[in-house]
């Protein structure tokens, strides 16, 4: 080969090189964009100790985060200190002038629960049974939900609300009455204790036996308690009033005394408690007041039948669904007691009668349970023809005919 062309090849050689050299280039340029986020990284990354550090950081948070939540949790557990179970609750109650088949009645179905059962005549006011006398007239308790029916009957009355008015409950939520009397709904009842405000709200309380005595010579009664002015914002004020009784003791003669209106059409009578034969066989009804609410009680009825229907009384009918039976329930506590109410009448043919159950305890505790309590009260007092027609006494002949 002769020496030109040797310088030819090398230069063609050297000329490839450089195209070689620079197509590498450009790939090698191309190839690396997909990794600059690794690059980046890299550049990025923690030393041994720091990554050490942002375990422990790591660790931290998630300590952190259950500590939040236990404590959320925590929050909402509430801690009871009384026992929902007692004995010997009525030793020293006084028996003479009760109904032995309703006082049996209660006793079979309030069984070893701490509470009272009180069973009213309501065409009378006649305290059939009262079980657990020193409970039934103590000071009283919070009225928890119950409160709700004093309530409903102070809105209809103003024109606030019918059944069917349909109440804002928050976002596109709204509810009648019926719904929230069976369902017992905070919220709708707040709404209507804020609409009607205190002065209201208290003037109906009263009006249907809050704050006084709902007995006629009842020993050992006590008055239970109304403030006098609206409680602290910061405990909910007029709203916490209106769904949970925030603020007020009421007994159960109160409570007793409110529903045998309701059961009867408006008569509020004294309550009366005969101790001795003499004293049931004389036994005259003394009347109280007469409350305007005829017109309103078809408008709470059918939530108060739907509490034990669908509602929250619904563990009645367990052991009770031969008879209508209409009730609000009501759920409670305070300083570490917790509080179970059911008030309650059965709406037979035959008459009706009041019933009212008031527990207190621990977390077995509650209106349902109150409620069940009721539904075992029925069924003793079906069981034992309580509700079957009766027959005419003389003594009823008697009054028939001298007033023919």
């Amino acid at each position: 080969m002769t020496v030109t062309g040797s310088r030819t090849i090398r230069v063609v050689v050297s000329f490839a090189s450089i195209i070689l050299l620079a197509q590498a280039g450009i790939a090698a340029t191309i190839s690396t964009r997909p990794l600059t986020s690794k690059s980046k990284s890299r550049t990025v990354a923690e030393s041994p100790r720091a990554r050490r550090h942002m375990r422990h950081l790591a660790r931290s948070r998630r300590v952190g985060s259950r500590t939040v939540a236990s404590l959320k949790r925590h929050h909402y557990y509430e801690r009871f200190y009384a026992s929902s179970y007692a004995k010997d609750i009525t030793d020293s109650d006084v028996t003479a002038g009760e109904d032995p088949v309703v006082r049996q009645a209660a006793l079979d179905a309030l069984g070893n629960m701490n509470g009272t059962v009180l069973a009213i005549e309501p065409t009378s006011g006649r305290v059939l049974a009262m079980v657990n006398q020193k409970l039934a007239l103590s000071s009283g308790a919070q009225p928890c939900s119950t409160i709700k029916l004093s309530v409903a009957l102070a809105a209809l009355s103003e024109g606030i609300i019918t059944k069917e008015t349909e109440v804002r409950l928050g976002g596109r939520s709204h509810m009648n009455l019926t719904l929230a009397l069976a369902h017992s709904n905070n919220a709708y009842f707040e709404a209507l204790g804020r609409q009607l405000g205190f002065e209201k709200v208290a003037h109906y309380a009263h009006t249907y036996g809050l704050g006084e005595l709902a007995g006629y010579h009842i020993a050992g009664e006590q008055a239970g308690v109304y403030p006098d002015e609206e409680i602290s914002a910061k405990l909910g004020g007029v709203g916490k009033m209106c769904s949970f009784g925030e603020g007020i003791s009421m007994t159960p003669l109160q409570l007793g005394s409110l529903v045998t209106a309701i059961a009867n059409g408006g008569t509020m009578y004294y309550l009366q408690h005969p101790t001795t034969a003499d004293e049931v066989a004389n036994f005259q009804p003394i009347v109280k007041r007469h409350l305007d609410i005829a017109g309103m009680i078809p408008e709470i009825s059918d939530g108060m039948a739907g509490a034990v229907e669908y509602g929250t009384a619904r563990r009645l009918l367990v052991n009770f669904n031969e008879e209508s039976v209409l009730g609000k329930t009501g759920t409670c506590s305070h300083a570490g007691t917790r509080f179970g109410w059911f008030a309650s009448y059965a709406n037979t043919n035959y008459g009706r009668v009041v019933v009212v159950v008031f527990l207190e305890g621990g977390r077995p505790t509650f209106g349902p349970k109150a409620a069940e309590i009721a539904g075992r009260m029925y069924r003793g007092l079906y069981d034992h023809d309580f509700f079957a027609e009766k027959p005419i006494t003389p003594a009823q002949a008697r009054k028939t005919s001298s007033t023919d």
